[in-house]
């Protein structure tokens, strides 16, 4: 028990994961360098497994999150006091995305990645990503109504099941203490899936092995060439969102000392980066946030909505970055309108990108809206896609600190926040062995 316990600590886990980030990184290149394909088969397999069971999890905790969240709404106020709360939210999310899609426009701007490269990709991903659905805004409107309760769930429609959750959330919070039964339910639920997820984080060593491992042998070094000013910028941009946009506004909006947040959220950012995914992250993010001093009724509402269409990584910085690598590609030229559209698709269009595709949605829609070739679109798209690991990481890293950071500040705004639990120390979420309480 006592190896468990030094194993869970956040420095000695925290180094697990960057040895295993580095082991990872070696064993994936000598696998490339292997006549055998066995190495690279088992590291995707590794790989493959860990993703697989944090994906398990993510629609029963998006479902009665939300549900919770919007139920303890009563406990902070009537109805107003919900209305405001979260239109409050709302607008935080589309301005903190207007921030973050301008800085990713400006990144890719002085950079100007994919400027005078010459990049073939793999003609069958250029054609498999031809024939899947680029979606458009009528898509996103279609789909925000499921045909079949069930089938939403079956199929892992996120936002489907998001819309069922916001709407069996609204009708549990009409029925006030009828709707209690169901309610404690779902909160036995979120419990039963948040501690299955626990479990699945101390794998986390083991996962990104196998993830950095795959992409490694997939893909070589050929990222670190032709391709590296998109990386660059990327991570260029969402980092100043990450360490300068969140922590000016946490100082001077939330009078939250900055140190302090990155303190308490480095293991929810740090498991978002190794696992590319802000719904299994979302325990972590909602009890860093409950860490911070966000009030647990709030918190439950604010942190699951954001998971779900908060995301300045994926639907901002990314495809304003992107857009401009691919429009270099093939020499077109973006005139003020076309930077005007891509800043209207990264306000409006977050809600897209819920679901593991969602970098895919939103790229898509934002080449789309500029009406760029398909044969562009499908072939620019397979440029980025070997590389979309390496990406992701750092843009669920920079989502899910938006998605703890933006509830923190409105909370202080609203005296939801309360600076005694703020200041006070507080073990790593769900890396401790006591159960996390669900709250609200």
């Amino acid at each position: 028990m006592s190896l468990v316990r030094t194993y869970l600590r956040p420095k000695v886990f925290g180094l697990a994961v960057v040895g295993a980030l580095v082991l990872g990184a070696l064993l994936g290149l000598l696998a490339r360098q292997a006549s055998a394909g066995w190495p690279a088969t088992t590291l995707e397999t590794i790989g493959t497994i860990f993703t697989d069971l944090l994906q398990v999890t993510v629609l029963p905790l998006v479902f009665t999150a939300i549900v919770l969240g919007i139920s303890s709404l009563r406990e902070l106020g009537g109805a107003r006091t919900a209305a405001r709360l979260g239109g409050k939210t709302v607008l935080w999310f589309a301005t903190t995305s207007l921030i973050a899609v301008l800085i990713g426009l400006a990144a890719g701007t002085i950079v100007n990645p994919g400027k005078g490269a010459s990049i073939t990709p793999d003609q069958s991903t250029v054609d498999k990503l031809a024939a899947r659905d680029h979606g458009s805004w009528l898509d996103v409107v279609r789909d925000l109504v499921p045909d079949n309760l069930f089938a939403a769930f079956a199929d892992g429609q996120v936002l489907q099941v998001v819309v069922i959750a916001v709407t069996v959330g609204l009708a549990a919070y009409g029925l006030g203490e009828r709707a209690e039964p169901f309610v404690r339910f779902n909160r036995v639920i979120f419990d039963l899936v948040q501690k299955v997820l626990s479990w699945i984080i101390r794998l986390a060593p083991l996962g990104v092995l196998g993830l950095i491992g795959h992409a490694f042998a997939s893909y070589g070094n050929q990222f670190l060439r032709p391709l590296l000013t998109l990386i660059a910028t990327v991570y260029a941009g969402a980092l100043l969102v990450l360490f300068v946009v969140y922590p000016l506004l946490l100082r001077f909006v939330g009078k939250v000392p900055p140190a302090l947040f990155f303190r308490k959220a480095w293991t929810a950012l740090q498991f978002a980066f190794v696992s590319r995914s802000s719904g299994a992250t979302l325990p972590l993010s909602r009890q860093t946030a409950i860490n911070l001093g966000v009030d647990p009724g709030y918190a439950s509402f604010a942190v699951p909505l954001g998971t779900t269409t908060k995301m300045d990584g994926c639907a901002a910085v990314y495809p304003a970055v992107a857009t401009i690598f691919i429009t270099n590609l093939y020499g077109i030229s973006l005139s003020p309108g076309d930077y005007v559209l891509i800043i209207v698709v990264a306000v409006f269009g977050a809600i897209a990108t819920a679901g593991v595709t969602g970098w895919f949605t939103m790229l898509t829609l934002t080449l789309t809206t500029l009406n760029l070739p398909p044969g562009v679109i499908a072939t620019g798209i397979a440029v980025v896609y070997g590389i979309d690991p390496i990406l992701d990481m750092m843009r669920t890293a920079t989502n899910v600190a938006g998605q703890i950071a933006i509830p923190t500040w409105i909370a202080r705004t609203e005296g939801l926040l309360d600076d005694e639990t703020l200041h006070a120390p507080s073990a790593p979420p769900l890396l401790e062995t006591a159960p996390v309480p669900a709250g609200g």
